[in-house]
């Protein structure tokens, strides 16, 4: 195990902060603005660290600590990275009135509290708690009412939540964070986004809710302003896509249950989801009579008498043609077939239904 030294801090340092040839330990620790303490094995952080009076960035993640050192000295500090530590307990951060972004997931943290005196907190990542085995992540309603107003980025992935009722009142939130959860209520969503009327960015990957028939496309359809969806982006064309088709099934839905009010059948009216009218059954129009005589047919002897009777031969054809010559000798109509003039040879009446020429 480490405890964090004055040696330790000097080489904490980054390469555009050296100490300078004439300046004193105590100096140059209150020159310092940023401490890279990762990664150190650190689980005591001690009283030297109250010497850098000016810092604003600590990275104190991936030690040993096990709870959050004091660092009431440190009140200038905006960035405070403590992921992957054993810290359990939210504490000691009262002094901390200027913190901005605050890390602390994969610690062991059970409840969300002590943080009623972060005004300005915009970032809080607390991702991946090692929770008890069967219990979830628990909120401090004080704390989340204190944070309403300037939080803006909340990571709770993996903490086994199955609701977002208690994160409500985080009205300014525009990034959440939330996958690989319990969460599965579509309903309860769509009444959050409602209230979340910033969010750009929602990550929900590994959550039940993700199974739900068309989730991706009522998720944007729930949110006024989201842009990116799990990881993709949405466009404004997609977007106003989805909400003209919602737009369109409401107005089914609302036609549909106007007929329902009216009495009206329910092979009519039902109009919503991806059933289409019902096709109508036509009563077939009965033929239309064909005006006219229609002969009669006759036995087959008859038939071949007929018209082996009126057979023409040339000379009764030219006679025919003569007849309906003009003066200028043109023939005043076209020639008909020769089946015609032989029934108009044998002075059929003219209401037999045939027309002459």
């Amino acid at each position: 195990m480490v405890k964090l030294t004055i040696d330790l801090i000097a080489r904490g340092t980054s390469g555009y902060t050296k100490k300078k040839r004439d300046e004193t330990m105590p100096q140059y620790l209150r020159r310092l603005t940023h401490l890279y303490l990762e990664d150190k094995n650190i689980d005591e952080v001690g009283e030297d660290l109250a010497l850098c009076r000016n810092l604003i960035v600590l990275y104190l993640y991936d030690n040993s600590l096990a709870k959050i050192p004091l660092l009431h000295h440190n009140c200038n500090l905006t960035h405070l990275y403590l992921q992957n530590n054993g810290i359990s307990k939210i504490e000691n951060l009262s002094s901390l009135t200027r913190l901005t972004k605050l890390y602390l997931g994969g610690n062991k943290i059970t409840v969300l509290e002590g943080l009623e005196k972060q005004e300005h907190l915009q970032e809080l990542h607390f991702e991946n708690q090692h929770l008890p085995p069967g219990e979830k992540l628990l909120f401090d309603p004080r704390s989340l009412r204190k944070l309403a107003k300037s939080l803006q980025v909340l990571n709770v992935s993996g903490n086994n939540l199955d609701s977002f009722t208690d994160l409500e009142c985080l009205k300014n939130l525009n990034q959440l964070m939330a996958t690989d959860n319990n969460l599965n209520d579509m309903k309860e969503l769509a009444h959050i986004l409602g209230q979340w009327t910033c969010m750009c960015r929602l990550e929900l990957m590994g959550n039940p809710i993700c199974h739900k028939a068309k989730y991706r496309d009522r998720v944007i359809i729930m949110s006024q302003k989201l842009a990116v969806l799990d990881g993709k982006e949405i466009t404004e064309t997609s977007r106003q896509f989805l909400r003209n088709w919602h737009a369109s099934k409401e107005t089914q839905k609302k036609r549909h249950d106007e007929f329902i009010r009216q009495g009206m059948p329910t092979e009519i009216s039902e109009l919503s989801g991806s059933k289409s009218f019902p096709q109508m059954k036509v009563k077939p129009r009965p033929l239309a009579e064909v005006p006219g005589y229609l002969m009669p047919g006759l036995p087959r002897k008859q038939f071949d008498e007929l018209l082996a009777k009126n057979r023409l031969d040339d000379n009764d054809l030219k006679t025919f043609q003569r007849a309906n010559k003009t003066r200028s000798g043109v023939l005043r109509t076209k020639l008909p077939d020769i089946q015609t003039v032989r029934f108009l040879s044998s002075g059929m009446p003219a209401h037999s239904g045939l027309k002459t020429i």
